[in-house]
């Protein structure tokens, strides 16, 4: 049997799983679920290579899931992530594909949250926890969070944990499992650093690649628009409208969302329909099919109920909330560009999630076209352009005769010309849907205001540039790396100077920003750098440290307020060398 014409039945998985995947209309499952389950389900060690977006969290969820003792109140599997977002997300997906096993509880643990809620949910019993490494070893260390029950250690994006300077966390938590506990580790891609983790802790692990390049993007127009000016209702109107779609998906976070903006949208005269995981299931087949045959043209849904959703008709997805992780995102836009056709998907993000989207670009390997929302007179002319049309289509209907009886029996009563009563039905035509405006439009202001950010921003750069000898720290012409080593490691601003300096032979001209925080610094290095300069960067070593550089999107350099040090700041930033000659530092890089 090969993976094509599996299905998820023919897997010895129990009646609770299977009945949930059924009722989310999972038949059969993708490469790396038919790969990765027969071998987990027999305990045995993984290592999972798979692009996001191939379902890898159902892969390693559904074992786990199979095996739990439910009566056990202690900890069986411990699955971490590398982001708080990332861990809500998967223990919501593990909550859904569980959903009919009784009794279940699913933990999600992370900073930035009360610990002590943590704590006291620890203490009542959960079977799987969900966490971040930081939490999860801190919780371990104030003796809260016990493994000796634990079957089952999962590494989800595990080279992402590992780019984050999640290393120390990884390594101590899992020096805590229990011998004969499984071990299973997925990732996008395999560096150095990772292999070492693997090749300690893995033992004769079974190797599953479905690492192909992921098509997805590849079909699929990608844009975004900034959100200023207007709410993000009225901008999903103005693109609904001036896009020339035929079906649409808007996806959003919460169910109230999904109704609310339906609503919204359906008092505005779209065909808009809710879809959620809490509508009873006969309801949401009857809605898709709605979609299917052009009763409805525009679904608000939710993410999990729109994965495997197919509708050859939907050629626009529109991200209302951005994704908290970047294989939610792949799975709500494969859901256009189907059967061959292009689609376009388009994200409404807010200024601090910014990073997110260009997350989004590295890891899809894609770019998206950050475009201005239509200012509301192009609107009000597409609305009149489609009213046009509509018309058109009824001049040769067979009862305008009898309506042009009326009009004139209207005139008569109402003592006005046609031109007066065409104008009046014109009015009651449009609704809450103007077909002109009065007064200027808020997004003129909004364009205004980010014109001038924008101007001051390239004057504030100007003047940083001749004050720092004429350099100037953008991203255009620098790329940021992240070292993994910080102020934990004893490391300085001057050892990483000097390493790069004189382990790569930098000039000062060739070092730009640094910042150093507590496991790790980042710094910008050239990007024309030659290959010889690169190799040697990926075998650079600070303080007998491995440097591990990688590239991350930050561009976070603001000096902190505080004194200067010899070109390192009180916060640890450092705008390049300006003592005039070499910043030769320590050479024990």
């Amino acid at each position: 049997m090969t993976d094509s014409t599996i299905q998820f039945s023919d897997l010895a998985l129990n009646d609770a799983i299977l009945s949930a995947l059924d009722g989310m209309g999972f038949v059969s499952p993708t490469p790396i679920q038919a790969a990765a389950i027969p071998h987990l389900l027999e305990g045995k060690d993984a290592l999972g290579k798979a692009q996001t977006g191939t379902g890898k969290t159902a892969a390693f969820s559904l074992p786990l899931l199979n095996k739990l003792d439910l009566g056990q109140r202690k900890p069986q599997a411990i699955v971490l992530a590398p982001t708080r977002e990332l861990a809500i997300q998967v223990a919501a997906e593990v909550k859904n594909l569980g959903k009919n096993v009784a009794g279940l509880k699913v933990l999600e643990i992370y900073g930035g949250a009360s610990i002590v809620d943590q704590m006291r949910a620890l203490k009542s019993g959960a079977h799987i926890v969900v966490g971040t490494p930081g939490r999860v070893q801190d919780l371990i260390n104030r003796d809260r969070l016990h493994l000796d029950e634990v079957h089952t250690f999962v590494l989800d994006e595990a080279d992402e944990m590992l780019n984050m300077g999640f290393v120390d966390d990884v390594t101590e938590i899992m020096e805590h499992a229990p011998e004969t506990a499984q071990r299973v580790l997925f990732s996008a891609t395999m560096p150095p650093m990772l292999k070492k983790i693997v090749d300690r802790f893995l033992r004769e692990p079974e190797y599953i690649d479905v690492a192909g390049k992921n098509h997805t993007v590849d079909k699929v127009e990608q844009q975004f628009w900034v959100v200023k000016g207007v709410e993000k209702d009225e901008a999903m109107s103005r693109l609904l409208e001036t896009e020339e779609t035929d079906a649409s998906i808007v996806f959003v976070r919460t169910r109230q969302d999904t109704e609310r903006l339906a609503d919204w949208l359906s008092a505005r005269g779209f065909k808009a329909a809710a879809l959620h995981g809490d509508i009873p299931q006969s309801l949401r087949e009857r809605t898709v099919d709605h979609i299917k045959q052009g009763v409805i043209d525009i679904l608000v849904a939710t993410d999990v109920v729109a994965r495997g959703l197919d509708v050859p008709r939907i050629t626009h997805v529109f991200n209302y909330d951005i994704p908290f992780d970047v294989e939610s995102y792949i799975h709500r836009i494969g859901r256009t560009g189907r059967a061959g056709r292009k689609g376009k998907a388009i994200l409404l993000v807010r200024t601090n999630q910014i990073r997110m989207l260009r997350t989004i670009e590295r890891v899809t390997k894609s770019s998206m076209e950050e475009i201005q929302l239509p200012l509301r007179d192009k609107v009000a002319e597409a609305r009149l352009v489609k009213l046009g049309e509509e018309l058109a289509q009824e001049t040769e209907h067979k009862s305008l005769d009898k309506f042009a009886e009326l009009v004139e029996k209207l005139q008569e009563t109402l003592e006005i010309d046609a031109a007066t009563l065409a104008a009046i039905l014109l009015k009651r035509q449009q609704g809450k849907r103007p077909l002109f405006y009065i007064g200027e439009d808020p997004m003129i202001a909004a364009i205004e205001r980010d014109k001038q950010r924008r101007k001051e921003r390239r004057e504030n750069r100007d003047r940083d540039g001749a004050r720092d000898g004429g350099r100037n720290f953008n991203t255009q012409d620098w790329d940021t790396y992240q070292l993994q080593v910080g102020r934990e490691q004893g490391v300085q601003v001057k050892d990483i100077v000097g390493a790069l300096a004189n382990e790569l032979g930098l000039t000062k001209g060739s070092i730009g920003a640094i910042k150093l925080d507590r496991e790790s610094t980042y710094v910008q290095l050239p990007k024309a750098m030659t290959s010889d300069v690169a190799g040697k960067l990926q075998k650079l070593r600070i303080r007998q440290k491995e440097a591990g550089a990688v590239v991350v999107d930050f561009n976070d350099f603001r000096e902190p307020r505080g004194r200067r040090d010899g070109g390192r700041r009180d916060g640890g930033g450092y705008r390049g060398n300006r003592d005039g000659g070499g910043y030769r530092g320590n050479r024990d890089g």
